[in-house]
């Protein structure tokens, strides 16, 4: 039957990292004076020192930071100065602890003493006893004022004394300290303490030696190679350093053979680490092959097993991440498709043409979710130096990769899915090189498998890349560049796509990045049409989140201030309240138009828009002034349709020759230009010199030849767009656009009627409501000719026609 030990109680009082032996005399420090422990002295009760874990100055201790064994003490005293406590004590006993709790807060403890086997006798305590004097004697030599200390350890004679002298100047740690104490065999903790010191002496003499031997290089400049003459010199006394070189260089040739690279790559990814190799110290080229050679082992080498195409997965996050756009994601899809059935992407470049705000690179981040691809962007706005894409040669200082080749580091995958964002506004040309030249040949799938960056000077296959262009126009792209890529274009939102992008994407974003999601602010159906019909003038939905944003800030304030309840709703009403006056539109069809006036229809890279062409005339010699900051084409449109009306007309010259003509475009700040606005130009001039007036209603557009052909124009759905949005209900377009209209929202057509023309006839019928002979009769009946005029000219007229050659 087991006997159940006599169990004793007493005080605990914590230490940490420190040495606790049985039969030693120590001292501790305390920078707080131990609750309870003067009153436990002056009552001489039973009292422990037990180890905890970790140091009790920095925060509470609990029962589970203190280890199970300590020593009892006596004769324990204390002495208190500026600086702390300082508590004296005899250790007597080593204790096991086996109930531990705090009572009025001191800590007490049940337990039993747990004396040390008295293994060792006197003639082998004596024996360690000398040796480690001896070890500690030869370590001392090395240090001035040694002798100090082990003259101390001549009037030591206990082995557990001895241990505890010494242990203070050891790095022990707070548990080797307690294992120390843990073990019941003096024998076995004096050997313990003997190896313990001997791995000391050991490192001690090791580095001594190595500060002998590089004793002569103390300058900062050598720092490096100082630490690796350290680690050679660690080698040679470990014997593990061969003839190839040390553990770092090793450890790049064993890299580059677990790379798996291509034959050429290894060979000379090789060479490099050989070449490191064989370099001498503080060699100038040691950083910049080190770096190449990470660079070259973190790029993805390995072909990675695409997962297969699922059509349907795809077409479903499509239509989750993005409103309307069905044409867009029509032609994607196809795109998938193709790239399923031929079980690769090679010829994958896809370049998404539209207005800022459309979602054109999340559009990329969906087609990369789509096939479960890496996702990476590069932005490629304001570029103008061709080592941006490219890199830099090794020879020059601060040699770094290119962008491209940085994208697919960071994407780690061989067949990422990269978004090559603006790329319409790469600079072209310059002092530095020709970035979009450079793209060349990134984009061009029969040349992009053996890319070859300038930095690292070997072939990168990129044709496993999913590439992604975006841009808001083709007019600033190299055609070759352009001719690489397919063009998908994305027009501008209609209203009622405005709305629903709004509804089901827009307002939860905002209201969750505001903090006001979970049903705590809401937009009523009203206030989100006002905002799209009056706040915002864009193709895209940009601008629409700002506004949102803007109204949902001015709830959260009040809110927080208690101006405003939750759960709120924002209506039309606050709308005026909320973000101000509806900024001044000139973007919208007048009342009415004089004669002269005509309303035309513009693209630009952020959406449609009207513009009012306007032409007055007055007592001149016939000069043609243009303002309004017009390009040259669209001078040159002014000219060929003041050319072609008086073509046209068989009128005399003399109005002409006696009145100037002037021919403005508002806004004169923003510059414009292009041909699609001569119509609007011929239609201004004929208003002007019949006096009839236009149908405010109308807008056109089109380009004119001087055989009085229109001409295509590009840009249709955002000009229409613009036009419905502006209040017009007619529009003029050229017959050959005619089959662009299959590709116009229903809402557009059912909204407004388009009438195709084909000449300058069909122009005047539908905006003048009148022929070209009419036109010469009304501009006659305006401007009759003076009868002097008239003789003269018919005199001409039969004198050239006496001079004419009879045939």
């Amino acid at each position: 039957m087991d006997t159940v030990p006599y169990m004793e109680k007493g005080f605990v009082f914590p230490v940490y990292n420190i040495l606790l032996l049985p039969g030693v005399s120590t001292m501790i420090y305390y920078s707080q004076e131990p609750s309870g422990l003067k009153e436990a002295l002056q009552q001489e009760r039973p009292c422990l020192l037990l180890p905890i874990r970790r140091d009790a100055s920095k925060e509470d201790i609990t029962k589970e930071d203190f280890y199970r064994y300590g020593v009892s003490f006596t004769n324990g005293q204390l002495a208190a100065n500026e600086k702390g406590t300082y508590f004296s004590a005899r250790l007597m006993n080593r204790v096991q602890i086996f109930e531990l709790y705090q009572e009025n807060g001191q800590w007490i403890a049940e337990y039993t003493t747990d004396r040390e086997q008295a293994d060792l006798d006197e003639k082998g305590a004596g024996q360690m006893l000398s040796y480690m004097k001896e070890t500690v004697g030869e370590l001392a030599s090395h240090f001035k004022n040694g002798e100090v200390y082990t003259k101390m350890m001549d009037n030591i004679h206990d082995l557990n004394t001895m241990i505890a002298y010494l242990s203070q100047f050891l790095p022990l740690s707070a548990q080797e300290r307690y294992e120390l104490l843990e073990m019941d065999s003096l024998k076995k903790r004096g050997l313990t303490f003997m190896d313990i010191l001997l791995k000391q002496k050991e490192t001690l003499e090791v580095n001594l030696e190595l500060r002998e031997k590089i004793s002569d290089k103390t300058s900062r400049a050598y720092r490096r190679q100082i630490l690796q003459e350290q680690m050679k010199a660690i080698q040679e006394e470990l014997d593990e350093e061969d003839s190839d070189g040390d553990e770092e260089e090793e450890s790049y040739r064993s890299r580059i053979e677990r790379a798996h690279l291509p034959a050429e790559i290894e060979k000379a990814a090789l060479k490099e680490a050989k070449k490191l190799d064989s370099m001498g110290m503080g060699n100038s080229e040691e950083n910049i092959i080190r770096n190449y050679l990470d660079f070259l082992l973190s790029l993805p080498w390995e072909r990675t097993a695409s997962e297969a195409i699922d059509l349907k997965k795809a077409s479903a996050i499509l239509n989750a991440d993005h409103y309307g756009l069905e044409k867009v994601k029509e032609r994607i899809l196809q795109h998938l498709a193709v790239m399923k059935l031929k079980e690769g992407n090679r010829g994958s470049i896809l370049l998404l043409v539209g207005p800022p705000g459309t979602g054109k690179t999340s559009l990329g981040k969906s087609i990369a979710r789509a096939l479960g691809r890496e996702y990476v962007r590069l932005s490629l706005g304001g570029i103008h130096d061709e080592a941006e894409i490219r890199g830099h040669r090794r020879t020059y200082i601060g040699a770094l990769p290119g962008s491209i080749l940085k994208s697919m580091q960071k994407a780690g995958t061989t067949d990422p899915v990269m978004v090559l964002d603006e790329v319409d506004k790469l600079q072209s040309g310059g002092y530095n090189g020709d970035p979009a030249s450079a793209m060349l040949e990134v984009l061009d799938p029969e040349q992009n498998n053996t890319f070859t960056d300038h930095y690292l000077d070997l072939p990168y296959d990129l044709s496993d890349v999913f590439f992604i262009a975006t841009a808001n126009t083709t007019d600033t792209i190299p055609q070759p560049l352009l001719d690489r890529m397919e063009v998908i274009s994305i027009s501008g939102y209609t209203d009622e796509e405005k709305f629903h992008i709004g509804k089901e994407h827009l307002i939860p974003q905002v209201l969750e990045e505001i903090g006001l999601d979970g049903n705590k602010t809401s937009f009523t159906d009203g206030a989100l049409k006002g905002i799209i019909e009056n706040y915002t003038r864009e193709a895209g939905v940009r601008g629409l989140k700002k506004q949102l944003s803007a109204a949902a800030r001015v709830v959260a304030q009040r809110v927080v201030m208690e101006e405003l309840p939750l759960p709120y709703t924002i209506k039309k009403r606050d709308l005026e309240d909320f973000l101000g006056q509806p900024p001044v539109r000139h973007d919208r069809s007048q009342k009415e138009n004089p004669a002269g006036v005509v309303t035309g229809l513009a693209w630009t890279p952020v959406g449609g828009e009207i513009l009012f062409i306007e032409a007055v005339d007055m007592p001149g010699s016939g000069a043609l002034k243009l303002t309004g900051k017009l390009g040259d084409v669209m001078q040159e449109s002014a000219m060929i349709s003041l050319s072609l009306l008086r073509s046209r007309l068989p009128l005399n010259t003399s109005y002409f020759k006696e009145h100037d003509l002037h021919i403005h475009v508002p806004d004169g700040a923003v510059p414009k230009d292009g041909p699609s606005a001569g119509v609007t130009l011929f239609t201004a001039l004929a208003s002007l010199l019949t006096g009839i007036k236009v149908d405010p209603q109308l807008a056109m557009t089109g380009e004119i030849t001087l055989r009085g052909a229109v001409s295509a124009i590009g840009g249709l759905k955002e000009k229409l767009l613009a036009a419905r949005q502006a209040g017009i209900t007619r529009v003029l377009i050229p017959k050959e656009n005619e089959g662009d209209l299959k590709e116009l929202p229903k809402v557009i057509e059912e909204s407004m009627q388009i009438i195709p023309v084909e000449t300058v006839e069909d122009v005047l019928r539908h905006a003048l409501g009148i022929s070209l002979k009419q036109m010469a009769y009304s501009f006659q009946r305006l401007h009759p000719e003076p009868k002097e005029s008239m003789e003269n000219r018919t005199k001409e007229a039969e004198r050239a026609a006496r001079s004419l050659p009879i045939l």
